[in-house]
């Protein structure tokens, strides 16, 4: 069942599932997209969760009206820590966490706007880990006093988060979070992201040569399995 709906209150969340072959129990992943939301890339980002080990699911936070409608309110919504793409993502951890397959051990993994959230959710206490790729949140070390362990990776050329690797790596280790901050001095944003050219709006295009977008593989390889080295050690 890759796509599936989740109930948030009277609306329904589609989502796409993606878990490992075989009965489980496995440990859960909520993946959390970036502006362009549900597209073939955040496929294969649970795709790839779910070949080493993990039940992956990944909501479409633009679900109540696409991304014209719904990118501006859900970027504010991060921004904010509260709203509703909050409640979409933790009704898509519940749905995960109540499955018979799902160990109960839930990590979250975000890029860009995504992982903006993934460090915001990484202080609610729901989560185990926390894997964040080129996003970041004002007031940091506040925001992440009680957070789980984090990983997360930056692109050395991406202009738009200049100061974010050293900010987070500042905030982690003054509240004395376990985690492992790597910038990869040859990639730019979005280099973990592979998406297709007919799924990229102009904006994005235009928008992505300031912050040298563009998916780097050989910093992706490792960006990968420094994640699931991480996860394995906090959810498996």
């Amino acid at each position: 069942m890759p796509v599936t709906e989740i109930a948030v209150g009277s609306d329904r969340m589609s989502a796409y599932v993606s878990g490992p072959a075989g009965r489980g129990p496995w440990p859960g992943v909520v993946v959390v997209h970036d502006a362009l939301g549900m597209t073939t890339d955040l496929r294969n980002q649970a795709d790839w969760l779910a070949d080493h080990g993990y039940l992956a699911v990944a909501p479409d936070l633009y679900h109540r009206g696409g991304r014209r409608r719904c990118l501006i309110p859900t970027m504010r919504a991060m921004a904010a820590g509260t709203g509703r793409s909050f409640e979409d993502l933790d009704a898509a951890r519940s749905w995960l966490c109540g499955r018979g397959d799902c160990s109960g051990r839930v990590g979250v993994i975000g890029f860009c706007m995504g992982g903006g959230y993934a460090l915001m959710l990484a202080s609610t206490g729901e989560y185990r880990a926390s894997s964040v790729n080129y996003g970041m949140i004002d007031d940091a070390e506040s925001v992440l006093a009680t957070a789980c362990p984090v990983v997360a990776s930056f692109g050395g050329k991406d202009r738009s988060l200049r100061s974010a690797p050293e900010t987070l790596e500042r905030a982690l280790a003054a509240n004395g979070v376990e985690h492992d901050v790597k910038v990869y001095p040859e990639a730019g944003h979005g280099f973990l992201n592979d998406h297709a050219p007919g799924e990229t709006p102009i904006w994005a295009v235009v928008a992505g040569r300031f912050a040298n977008t563009g998916y780097h593989e050989p910093s992706a390889i490792d960006a990968r399995q420094r994640i699931i080295g991480f996860f394995d050690q906090h959810l498996a």
